[in-house]
């Protein structure tokens, strides 16, 4: 199967050559051909499974194809994103595809200046990425018109109802004309997809390339038994022990992505947090940083779970386990993305064994776990109340379709013979 296959025009046809690319994802296979056909779509599939090409090709070949010229007919396509960073991302792939064609795009979100983005909006632009926040600002500003938006992506639509954006979904929508194309991407199931779903798209077409809620089968999951207090001195001997050059690691806190990052610092461990509070500029130097080999870790909260496009990423670390469970799942798809192998490890302490248990219930399966020699958990230690948590998994979740067959076996498989002798197999905390 390659895209010529798919009905692609000779322009896409060039620029993926370009771009390296000659057969499609199993995403990319189902979802263009129904969107050339102009049918609504829901689509469920995990991150790095090629689903951005998979909306951005038959996006970009159904506008190609109308009589106007480019930037005389107004905003036709509009992408809405939960993150910065990854309206970034899906804007520059929608500009390396559609570099060929007569078409532009652009993106705007929160945390830079909205005067430029004023400007480049009066020189015409066919495709918008936008988040929701700053997509409403301009709306309210009367400096976009979207009058004219013939087809709707709502992408990453977990995340943007994890994160609150229901409301500024709805205001959106009631600025769209009615009659248009719509397109609802996730990566999570939940109630509240399903019921999204029923108020946005008409008669869609369902697609789902993988197993609902489930990590991508070329992720190592592991997890490390450790006190509360050793969870740093741990993760700086892994860093160093193992010679991790790249490596994501995620805290629940801005407030505690901020301390780790000091931490790892004093370590001898070029470190960079990424995070709410930190200015849109400073977020892009210290992903710039990171995937240049500038910085060796980069410490980041669930904001930045989506949206981060690292190739071929080795290493994320849970320097703690999400209050959310679902959230365990978006972590960890930042690295073994387009078939290339990753590892996930899991920094568990006696406080977390409930979310443990709640990520594992997701998961249908029980996760390997390894033991440190010289971090083994003090037997004397008790768990102690984790602040915001443990939540397990998000309340507003209740009533969710079930995630779909076991990945493994229910109960708790046997922990693998350590060869290293810098570790040994010992009994979970756990396990009990």
């Amino acid at each position: 199967m390659s895209f010529k296959s798919l009905g692609l025009s000779t322009e896409l046809l060039r620029a993926l050559v370009e771009q390296g690319y000659s057969n499609p994802t199993p995403i990319q296979h189902q979802a263009i051909p129904v969107i050339l056909e102009g049918k609504d779509l829901m689509a469920g599939a995990q991150t790095g499974t090629g689903k951005t090409a998979g909306f951005a090709l038959p996006l970009l070949q159904r506008l190609s194809e109308r009589s106007h010229a480019a930037g005389k007919g107004g905003i036709a396509a509009l992408i809405l994103t939960p993150t910065r960073e990854l309206a970034a991302q899906v804007e520059a792939s929608v500009s390396a595809y559609g570099r060929h064609l007569p078409l532009k795009s652009m993106v705007i979100h929160g945390g830079v200046n909205i005067h430029p983005q004023i400007q480049k909006l009066r020189g015409g632009v066919e495709i918008l990425v936008a988040t929701p926040g700053r997509l409403l600002d301009h709306a309210q500003q009367r400096t976009l018109d979207l009058s004219r938006v013939e087809i709707l992506v709502v992408d990453e639509a977990d995340r943007m109802l994890d994160m609150g954006f229901i409301r500024d979904i709805r205001r959106i929508l009631a600025l769209l004309p009615a009659r248009r194309q719509n397109l609802l991407f996730f990566a999570t199931f939940s109630r509240e997809i399903e019921e999204l779903a029923d108020e946005l798209l008409r008669s869609p077409v369902l697609i789902e390339v993988s197993r609902r809620n489930a990590p991508a089968e070329s992720v190592e999951q592991l997890i490390h038994p450790v006190d509360r207090k050793r969870k740093r001195e741990l993760l700086s001997h892994l860093i160093t022990s193992n010679d991790w050059r790249q490596v994501l690691v995620f805290t629940r806190t801005k407030h505690g992505a901020n301390k780790l990052t000091v931490q790892l610092e004093r370590d001898g461990i070029r470190a960079a947090a990424i995070h709410g509070n930190k200015s849109q500029g400073a977020r892009t130097r210290a992903l710039a940083d990171f995937k240049h080999g500038d910085v060796r870790v980069l410490v980041a909260t669930d904001l930045a779970a989506r949206g981060l496009n690292i190739d071929q990423l080795p290493h994320v670390v849970n320097f703690e386990l999400p209050n959310v469970c679902e959230d365990y799942v978006h972590r960890i798809g930042r690295t073994g993305r387009a078939q290339h192998e990753g590892t996930a490890i899991s920094l568990v302490s006696i406080d977390e064994r409930e979310q443990l248990k709640s990520i594992e219930r997701l998961l249908k399966r029980a996760i390997p776990e390894e033991v440190i020699v010289g971090y083994e958990p003090d037997p004397s230690i008790g768990s102690e109340a984790i602040p915001n948590g443990p939540m397990g998994s998000d309340p507003r979740r209740e009533g969710s379709r079930p995630a779909g067959k076991p990945l493994g076996q229910s109960k708790r498989p046997e922990r693998r013979q350590v060869q290293n002798s810098s570790r040994a197999r010992q009994r979970s905390p756990f396990s009990k």
